[in-house]
């Protein structure tokens, strides 16, 4: 078929007549060949313009159109249009630019480069051919990225009319920088007053899925059909059971910087950035494993967090480390001092070096309290009375945790004071009895009556309790001696050890004269020796019948007793008391010698034959253990061992009768403090299911203390530290009465021994699972996993916003060596009534300044940084200076390039902070902030250095704070976000548009939208009429249902293609792909963009681009080199 190609050079007013005489052109073009018509015509683009084109293509049988006007982004579709209108193939028509490309950027020779371009594009369009465009329909999701206050404008307007939209945000909480911000300009609106109402609206909109936390991490597809891959990082809290209760926030142990304040605040490991947070669920922050197993933790009978309240003390949080301990230990302050502490012997550390020292860190963290002062929590009472029998620990824990869940408690204790086997057989230099009673009167305060000397029994019967009460605790404690089984243990001066311990504690006079033989090898046998040693035995001796291997005391009150004179006869046994005229005078022992293992384990003693010897004692002291005295329950009916014990169920502490429990020394026998802690705790939750009628078996999982294998110990570099041992009270003054031995550690001390613990090492949460035990509802889950979830969408909208310029790049203001300089969003925080200083403005040390400085355009409008406009810069400042202002008495400077006021209400607002206001204004860039004084009114000041350019004179300006009115620039991955999405960016980072006048919203790629801040700086207004205009877009594309695609696109001829591949890596559009077993590259012409890399990169050739063909290029190429 003949070529007929029509013509027409605009004029474009003067824009190109000016430079470029177009008739001269249309007069050249007319002389090429297969040009029909060539005409010049003022403007093209009009509709006379437009209808000459139809008119012709019509009448003159054109088949090709060249117009030569402005830039093809402008006008091609309007041309493209016109010539589809008339019955041409759009892509028959080429346009050439003669504006941009030549009127206005040369003044001599445009005509001839002009002619150049058009013959170009004359003999380009001979070779092309018309193509068909796709239709293709357009999903109506779509996808906003972004959270701020264009995220959420733009969500919402599309969500109201009807549309899907998922939200993704990469914080916790949608809300973005706006929410940071305390008054809004020039209206001084309250910044939260007017986002949280969209911020809720976005929340709980039913076409809007917010997914925060999570992150875009693939997109392909195209224009109405986008699949998109969302991240949903792990917030270990499930949000479908957490109630924003709040009660998990105040157990953790962690404290961190709060990034919502810009670390002016703190936060906890698990938080919610900030109390108005749409979704209002907590994240934990865990970023990175736990470097020990928290053995310490598995190893408590009462699973105390350790790993919690030792991170506090290493932060210097000693109230709240004592609050934590005791959320899960009635007695801390007993704890830290008498506790067998299997903690310590299962603490990870202890494989590397030495373990902590727990039950220390314990002591100090009760001993920076006065539990007299400290609150008691609002208790709901239910109404329902439980008795307790016997105030030891196994009693004390079972009612401070029933008086917590608002229960009624009655504690009978038979002696004269509670506490039980803590205040009468531990001796005061290990518990203080003060102490003791202080603890004692804090249950007390929480509603527990304690009836003192009154004996179950005896007193009263358990029948008459058990029908008093809805539910019995039984935890008398084994009070009761052992019997040695020997000749005239019934002499006088024989005692039980227990009886001893017990008058002692009671203060009534026990005579034991000078030589006193303590008889067994436990903790009780120690404190007896070490109290006899106290009331003035001289010669103070223990004798046990194995060896110090098997002794059950600890090895540190061993210590304690070898230090303070005591001697011990291991390997020994008394036969039988000597005595003269009804006294003990003598005991008779034998040597032993260790034999194969009895029922306990341990090697039995068995006497050797002829060891016999005889001591001269004053007094013996039994210390062989104790018993339960349990014969009051025999009434009810309560089972019971053959020992004596009772007889329970071991998961809920009920006996045999209903509602009666019981735990402690009266069902295990003899044992430590702890454990009749844990069985009171076991039973109390027992007794209230028991109580609410619900089951009593619960699912209580005992974790098991786990070692580090060898492998992490070896990976784990740490140099050996050894344990910060406690100071004690020397010998010689300690023996002579029953001062406190151990003198507990200082501040330093406790700091330097918990920086040891391998968990605080960490950063974020150490997994202490606090939070786990308080939460209720369960939606604590440490084992959840990241997830990846595919979303498809018809369009995007990117809303990503900005980030602060950094202003300690510029080392010359002294941000981050000056702790009074801060950067505007400091300063919002700081004013904010939900900041870190609830509203106030305070200088570092707590004082409100009397005088600040605002430097304006820092790291904007400045060559070596930005030198765009950040646009909000002078309106906050004026903010800042009204809200100081406001709020103290301090004079304001404020140090500026030009004033930018350019909004509504703008002017107004700086002229009214210049004159109501009273505030200094000073034309000019400030050089530095140095804290160099030179006379006396500088001293301890910062002095800002600037020349005022009005008066053209250097000052130094004296003051308390500065704030540096900093930079808005793009994001910090915003590069990454851009490849991601396959967008441009411009010279200054942020993202590019389409247009910057026509299309400011939309971006080279079809379907895809930018709004707000990241597009470049700008304030809230603009920013939401930007949002909307996005969604308006969106809309207009979704109320078509389907759209356009380009038929400029790649194609293979499969007979040359090699199957190499580098077509299919090349492209960013992921649309070229290699099809097997064929190893011949297929193209999705959906995909495909037509930007031509998989053409240019393909050796073979193979690869073709429709409308950019070898033949359509070269013949440009020759036509502007003029061959």
């Amino acid at each position: 078929m003949e070529t007929r190609t029509g013509v027409y050079i605009c004029h474009c007013g003067l824009n190109i007549a000016a430079t470029v005489n177009p008739r001269e052109v249309a007069r050249y073009i007319a002389s090429l060949r297969d040009v029909v018509v060539a005409r010049d015509y003022m403007f093209m683009c009009s509709d006379p313009g437009q209808e000459l084109i139809m008119k012709d293509i019509k009448e003159q049988g054109l088949n090709r159109v060249v117009v030569a006007s402005c830039s093809p982004m402008l006008h091609e579709r309007t041309f493209r249009r016109v010539c589809q209108e008339a019955g041409l193939n759009p892509y028959l028509f080429k346009m050439a630019n003669i504006r941009e490309h030549c009127s206005w950027v040369h003044k001599d020779g445009a005509t001839e480069k002009a002619k150049a371009l058009v013959r170009a594009a004359v003999l380009r369009g001979h070779y092309q051919e018309p193509l068909q465009t796709m239709e293709v329909p357009i999903n109506p999701n779509t996808l906003v990225v972004g959270g701020g206050i264009a995220g959420i404008q733009a969500a919402l307007d599309i969500a109201i009319a009807g549309y899907k939209v998922y939200l993704v945000e990469r914080e916790p909480s949608i809300g973005g920088h706006m929410i940071q911000l305390d008054k809004t300009f020039p209206t001084l609106d309250c910044s939260a007053c007017i986002t949280t109402p969209k911020m809720s609206d976005a929340g709980s909109h039913p076409n809007i899925e917010l997914l925060t936390y999570s992150e875009v991490t693939e997109v392909a597809g195209y224009i109405g059909n986008f699949t998109v891959k969302i991240k949903r990082k792990s917030r270990y809290v499930d949000e479908s059971k957490c109630n924003g209760c709040g009660l998990c926030f105040a157990g953790c142990p962690v404290v961190m910087k709060n990034e919502f304040d810009l670390g002016l605040g703190e936060r906890k490991a698990i938080y919610v950035p900030f109390p108005q947070a749409v979704p209002n669920k907590p994240v934990i922050d865990k970023r990175e494993e736990r470097l020990c197993k928290a053995a310490c933790v598995d190893a408590c009978p009462i699973s105390t967090n350790v790993l919690g309240y030792i991170k506090l003390i290493a932060e210097g949080k000693f109230k709240e480390s004592y609050e934590l301990i005791r959320a899960t230990n009635p007695l801390p302050a007993v704890c830290g001092r008498v506790c067998y502490a299997p903690c310590q012997e299962a603490c990870n550390r202890g494989q590397i070096d030495e373990h902590l020292a727990i039950r220390h860190l314990k002591r100090f963290a009760t001993d920076q309290v006065d539990i007299a002062k400290l609150e008691v929590p609002q208790i709901t009472a239910t109404g329902k009375r439980v008795a307790v029998i016997g105030s030891g620990p196994g009693g004390l824990a079972a009612a401070n945790d029933l008086a917590l869940k608002g229960h009624e408690v009655t504690i009978f204790e038979a002696l004269p004071e509670p506490g039980g086997m803590l205040r009468y057989a531990i001796p005061e230099y290990r518990l203080p009895r003060e102490l003791l009673g202080q603890e004692i009167d804090y249950i007390r305060r929480l509603g527990v009556e304690i009836r003192t000397g009154v004996e179950v029994g005896k007193d009263i019967s358990l029948a008459e309790v058990r029908n008093e009460y809805q539910a019995v605790f039984i935890s008398a404690g084994a009070q009761g001696g052992m019997k040695l089984g020997v000749e005239g243990e019934d002499l006088p001066g024989v005692m039980e050890g227990i009886r001893f311990l017990r008058e002692v504690n009671l203060s009534k006079e026990v005579w034991i004269g000078k030589r006193v033989v303590v008889i067994g090898g436990g903790n009780t046998a120690v404190d007896c020796a070490r109290t006899a040693r106290r009331l003035g035995g001289e010669e103070v001796r223990i004798i046990y019948r194995r060896s110090r291997a098997q002794m059950p005391a600890s090895s540190e009150e061993v210590t304690a007793v070898e230090e303070e004179g005591i001697g011990i006869d291991f390997l020994t046994a008394p036969v039988r008391f000597l005595s003269e005229d009804g006294r003990l005078t003598g005991m008779e022992c034998i040597r032993m010698k260790l034999g194969e293992p009895d029922a306990s384990g341990r090697a039995r003693p068995v006497p050797l034959e002829g060891s016999e010897f005889s001591v001269a004692v004053d007094t013996v002291i039994a210390a062989l253990g104790q018993v339960p005295e349990t014969g009051f329950v025999r009434e009810l009916g309560v089972s019971l061992e053959k020992a004596g014990t009772i007889v329970i169920d071991s998961r809920t502490g009920a006996t045999s009768i209903e509602g009666v429990f019981a735990g402690g020394d009266v069902v295990t026998g003899p044992a430590f403090a702890i454990d009749a802690i844990a069985a009171g705790k076991r039973a109390a939750r027992s007794i209230n299911r028991y109580l609410n009628g619900e089951p009593l078996e619960a699912e209580e999982e005992e974790g098991k203390p786990e070692r580090l294998s060898e492998e992490e110990v070896k990976s784990l570099k740490f140099p050996a530290e050894k344990r910060v041992e406690m100071s004690e009270e020397p010998v010689k003054g300690r023996i002579a009465d029953f001062r406190e031995v151990a003198l507990g550690y200082t501040e330093s001390e406790a700091v330097g021994e918990a920086l040891r613990c391998l968990a605080g090492q960490i950063e974020g949460c150490i997994e202490c699972r606090e939070c786990e035990r308080r939460c209720e509802p369960g939606a604590i889950n440490y084992e959840m996993k990241d997830e990846t979830i595919q979303v498809e969408v018809g369009s995007i909208i990117l809303a990503t916003g900005y980030d602060q310029f950094d202003p300690s790049g510029i080392p010359e203001y002294g941000y981050g060596r000056y702790e009074n300089v801060i950067t505007g969003l400091e300063f919002e925080r700081l004013s904010n009534a939900a900041g870190p200083t609830a509203g106030q403005i305070l200088l570092k040390n707590g004082r409100p300044p009397r005088s600040v400085a605002i430097i304006h355009c820092v790291g904007s409008r400045d060559k070596n940084f930005h030198e765009y406009c950040s646009r909000v810069c002078c309106m906050y400042a004026l903010k800042f200076a009204h809200l100081i202002r406001e709020k103290t008495d301090a004079e304001v400077f404020q140090l500026y390039i030009d004033m930018r006021c350019f909004g509504e209400g703008y002017e107004e607002f700086y002229e009214r902070v210049g004159t109501e206001d009273g505030v200094n204004f000073i034309r000019g860039k400030a050089s530095r902030v140095t804290d160099q004084a030179l006379n006396e009114e500088e001293e301890g000041k910062l002095i800002v250095c600037v020349e005022d350019t009005l008066l053209g004179s250097f000052m130094r300006v004296p003051v308390e704070m500065v704030i540096l009115c900093t930079a808005l620039e793009p994001r910090a991955n915003t590069d990454e976000v851009a490849r991601l999405f396959s967008i441009g960016r411009r010279a200054d980072g942020f993202f590019l548009e389409r247009h910057v006048k026509l299309a400011p919203i939309a971006t080279m790629t079809e379907g895809l939208f930018i709004a707000g801040c990241c597009e470049g700086p700008r304030d809230i207004p603009d920013t939401v009429a930007q949002a909307k205009a996005a969604a308006s877009d969106v809309l207009s594309l979704l109320a078509r249902g389907k759209v356009e695609i380009e038929p400029i696109v790649a194609s293979v001829d499969g007979e040359v293609c090699a199957g190499c591949g580098l077509c299919e890596k090349i492209c960013p559009y992921g649309a070229p792909s290699l099809a097997e077993p064929e190893r011949v590259t297929v193209v999705n012409k959906a995909l495909c963009k037509g930007c031509g890399a998989c053409a240019v990169t393909c050796p073979s050739g193979a690869m073709n681009l429709s409308h950019f063909t070898r033949r359509q290029i070269l013949e440009e190429v020759e036509a502007l080199t003029g061959r």
